[in-house]
């Protein structure tokens, strides 16, 4: 092989994105909230991390304004749950915030999503207070 020769490239994927209907959301809001209830961020394992990649490509799809905070957020807690030597109020920070910012959210949203949301927001302030005690 001639070493001059240009080296093959992949041509990039476009990212297309993922079309979420108002059952899938509600089915995630709620396998959500089970699992915040059913766990911990410190005993979460690999679940922790798949719920917030589900979040992820969901808030990824939306043009929805105010939720540029919620998806920063959600990329850091991901990057410290990776962690295994993150400390507990680094997380604990981070579950405040995104409860705080599910507050907001909820405040704002219509229809059936109010309460869940609200439930959710709750539950991340409750795991954040777990972690910094």
């Amino acid at each position: 092989m001639d070493s001059t020769a240009a080296t093959p490239q992949t041509p990039a994927t476009p990212e297309v994105p993922m079309a979420v209907t108002d059952q899938q959301n509600t089915a995630l809001l709620d396998d959500t909230i089970t699992f915040l209830t059913a766990s911990t961020p410190t005993n979460s394992g690999p679940q922790g991390r798949t719920e917030i990649e589900r979040w992820q490509a969901v808030l990824a799809s939306t043009e929805r304004p105010g939720l540029a905070k919620i998806k920063q957020e959600l990329n850091q807690l991901s990057a410290l749950l990776a962690d295994s030597k993150t400390p507990a109020h680094d997380i604990a920070e981070i579950l405040a915030s995104l409860g705080a910012e599910t507050a907001k959210v909820a405040e704002d949203a219509g229809g059936d999503y109010s309460s869940p949301l609200n439930n959710l927001s709750k539950l991340l302030l409750k795991a954040g207070n777990s972690l910094s005690r």
